[in-house]
């Protein structure tokens, strides 16, 4: 509990800035805070234990059939696209652009047609539309092609509550969407330790109507915390835990999701490393915390700092995408990301989709139990080798085994004879399917 100690204590002896006037009257006047000289307002640790005592143990998500596609609970991650990437890579022209609105509208037919995406997200923002108007127009374009749960970033409490409005009148009303929600807002301080005054606002609109919000900061090593891994995930935690006391006040038990985004930087380059082993250790690190703390968390994988799926991105996003599904952690996203995260490719989501059914069946382990270890197969099979026509191996080939659609497991002649197909040709006919490209 170190971590969480030392968030307790960056909490308590240096604080938060809390930009929202409301927030930080009530903090200080009925919550036991109190208000240094330079501003910071300081959380006790009891008020903080007070916080996590409520936060419910599991968030769960539905599609807008009513049906739940995500608990957090449950043994497997769920996996969700990133967003608002600058650029997408056009999976057609191999162009590297700006984002549209149907781009956004493509990726929502990608993310409904990939069995292990579980929650659609934009990959990139809309450059062709209004800025007033780009958040409500973004999620509108998705749900016009996914029924799936869809993730989202408001900007700002008005936008936050447009979008809400929308996904109640598609779900047939507030009450709907607040007993079965099929949106995730994700929002969080800026580091360092600063609750802005449209984070409180949004982590309270969400709390009242029991709308799941993800609360967490994107922080840099070295940038905007400690340069170590340890320091700059208890500045983390200590940020994200100021959030959940905020969004626990509005409502005590509303769901809320928090998770480690510390960000190293290739100090070389001044990027993102999104393949370096700094950011998975800090993930698995991150989930360790606040499953230990009772907090449902996620984490990214599935992103690369190649800018094109080639070798380096498939072999990052091999390592992250399996490290994750080990992770024990409830979520997963930011599949998609190419450039550290500022290009959006369906190509590299459509990979990932592939590696995301890899780690699910890495992750549910060996079944151990009295069928599975077999002794009773053993006396009827061993003596004459009849193992492959048994009943029990009938009845369990299809399930002890993953069979990717993609992934290469033909002899070379045989690939040779269909066409010497590689990944990426295999990749890109997929999306033609999807989408109904000539």
């Amino acid at each position: 509990m170190a971590i969480h100690d030392g968030a307790l204590r960056i909490l308590d002896e240096v604080g938060v800035i809390v930009d929202d006037d409301e927030t930080r009257r009530d903090l200080l006047e009925h919550r036991g805070c109190r208000q240094d000289e330079d501003g910071y307002v300081r959380i006790p640790p009891a008020r903080v234990e007070a916080a996590l005592r409520t936060v419910p143990r599991r968030v769960e998500l539905y599609n807008r059939e009513g049906e739940r596609v995500v608990d957090t609970a449950a043994d497997r991650p769920a996996y969700c696209a990133g967003h608002n990437c600058v650029n997408i890579l056009d999976h057609s022209t191999g162009e590297l652009r700006p984002g549209v609105l149907n781009d956004l509208a493509n990726t929502a037919r990608v993310c409904e047609a990939l069995p292990h995406l579980d929650v659609a997200c934009s990959l990139g923002y809309p450059t062709d539309v209004e800025a007033e108007d780009e958040a409500v127009s973004s999620v509108t374009a998705m749900m016009d092609n996914t029924v799936k749960p869809i993730a989202f970033t408001a900007h700002d409490e008005i936008k936050a509550e447009a979008i809400w409005r929308t996904m109640a009148d598609r779900v047939g009303g507030w009450q709907v969407l607040g007993d079965k929600p099929c949106g995730l807002d994700l929002t969080g301080p800026v580091s360092p330790l600063r609750l802005g005054d449209e984070l409180c606002r949004r982590l309270q609109l969400a709390a009242r109507g029991r709308f799941p919000i993800v609360c967490y900061p994107a922080i840099f090593p070295g940038m905007a915390g400690p340069i170590t891994l340890a320091g700059v995930l208890a500045q983390s935690a200590a940020e994200s835990l100021a959030g959940i006391v905020v969004h626990q006040i509005a409502n005590p038990g509303a769901p809320v999701m928090a998770g480690s985004s510390v960000l190293p930087m290739d100090m070389k380059t001044a990027t993102i490393a999104y393949g370096g082993p700094e950011y998975m250790l800090a993930n698995l690190a991150g989930t360790d915390y606040y499953n230990v703390i009772g907090v449902p968390s996620w984490i990214g994988a599935g992103c690369s700092d190649s800018h094109t799926v080639d070798a380096q991105a498939a072999s990052e996003v091999g390592a992250n995408m399996a490290l994750a599904g080990l992770a024990g952690t409830a979520f997963v996203h930011n599949l998609g990301f190419l450039s550290s995260g500022r290009t959006g490719s369906l190509e590299m989501l459509v990979l990932c989709d592939e590696l995301a059914g890899w780690a699910s069946r890495f992750a549910n382990g060996i079944e151990v139990s009295e069928d599975a270890i077999g002794v009773e197969v053993v006396k009827r099979a061993a003596k004459d080798n009849t193992f492959l026509t048994d009943e029990h191996t009938t009845a369990r080939y299809m399930t002890e085994s993953w069979f990717p659609p993609m992934s290469e497991r033909s002899d070379s002649a045989a690939w040779q004879t269909d066409g010497a197909r590689t990944m990426q040709d295999k990749i890109r006919d997929r999306l033609r399917v999807i989408l109904g490209d000539s």
